[in-house]
């Protein structure tokens, strides 16, 4: 199936989740995904073996939870990648937060919960997909995340994160090769100069540059901004290894670009050693793995928006600390 084909159908599978309809969801996901398909969704669903699963494990428990629950992309790309064809997207469910959900106590008020979803095709039905959400926002939302510490110089930004300052980022039609081929090999660069000495991801960036962080860091504005988070973080650990790094143990399911959008994802994507106090949690002097995804538009030959997410619970579990536990004790 070509690229714009799997774009069809994942048009029309997001179409279905206006409708805040659970059988008509039910029917789209029956529609979009082959049955066997494996799911792999953040801590606490993990994977899920077929669309059965993942409509009891998941899906149905959080429209019984969000009331009218529906959901809307800002960004909807699609390319390959070691000759697979993946499709990906980001954006908010939101709904009525009216019944718990996973142990947060529910707040009885209107909750969005970011996402970000990968989706390998074959014969135009998803037979793997990766899915992020950042459980910690709303948990905080909430009032419940336990966590008072923080990794960069200051806190960040932790509330509603907006789409593509540019409006542009649902790329229903196939885009220039060209570019493409332009972000990529800037995504690439960038992701290759992280971790260095002298921040040599600074000349890959716009100065005004908005790194909008999952809420465990927080978004941050600026170059500054952004390396007052990234470098206490990456100094945490005496290994900070990314997936696109040479030898590392971790590597990418995806790394494709789109026009002039981008992304990664990794289950996990970071290998690490923790040497210092990382979110208040002692050093553990042990090898931990970081499920991790972004997406970043480019703005001319620069980087200029990056949307990220950490599956933060399963990260923390390695770390010894159960975040749901902690707050149903």
């Amino acid at each position: 199936m070509s690229t714009h084909s799997n774009k069809v159908a994942l048009r029309a599978y997001c179409n279905a989740y206006r409708s805040a309809d659970l059988g008509v969801m039910k029917q789209a996901v029956a529609s979009f995904y082959a049955r066997d398909a494996i799911i792999n969704i953040v801590h606490p669903f993990n994977e899920q073996q077929g669309t059965e699963h993942y409509i009891e494990q998941f899906l149905a428990p959080l429209t019984h939870s969000l009331e009218s629950l529906r959901r809307t992309e800002y960004i909807a790309i699609g390319g390959s990648f070691d000759d697979c064809d993946w499709l990906a997207c980001t954006g908010y469910y939101n709904g009525n937060f009216v019944k718990d959900w996973i142990g947060i106590k529910s707040t009885n008020a209107l909750a969005y919960i970011r996402f970000g979803e990968f989706h390998r095709m074959q014969d135009g039905k998803a037979v793997e997909s990766y899915i992020y959400l950042d459980i910690p926002a709303l948990m905080m939302a909430a009032g419940v995340w336990p966590i008072k510490h923080t990794v960069a110089k200051h806190g960040g930004y932790t509330g509603y994160l907006p789409g593509p300052a540019s409006n542009d980022g649902l790329l229903w039609e196939n885009s220039n090769p060209e570019s493409a081929q332009k972000t990529l090999q800037l995504t690439e660069r960038m992701l290759l100069n992280l971790a260095t000495v002298d921040e040599k991801w600074r000349s890959d960036w716009h100065d005004d540059m908005t790194w909008y962080g999952p809420a465990v860091f927080g978004a941050f504005q600026g170059k500054e901004e952004f390396a007052g988070f990234q470098t206490p973080f990456e100094t945490t650990f005496s290994e900070w290894i990314s997936g696109i790094m040479p030898g590392s143990v971790t590597k990418h399911f995806i790394r494709m670009a789109d026009g002039e959008y981008s992304c990664l994802g990794g289950w996990p994507s970071l290998n690490m050693i923790q040497v210092k106090p990382f979110l208040g949690l002692l050093p553990t002097d042990k090898r931990v793995f970081m499920r991790v995804c972004d997406f970043w538009r480019r703005d001319g030959d620069l980087l200029a928006e990056n949307w990220v997410f950490v599956d933060a619970l399963h990260f923390l579990l390695q770390l010894d600390y159960d975040v749901l536990n902690e707050i149903t004790d």
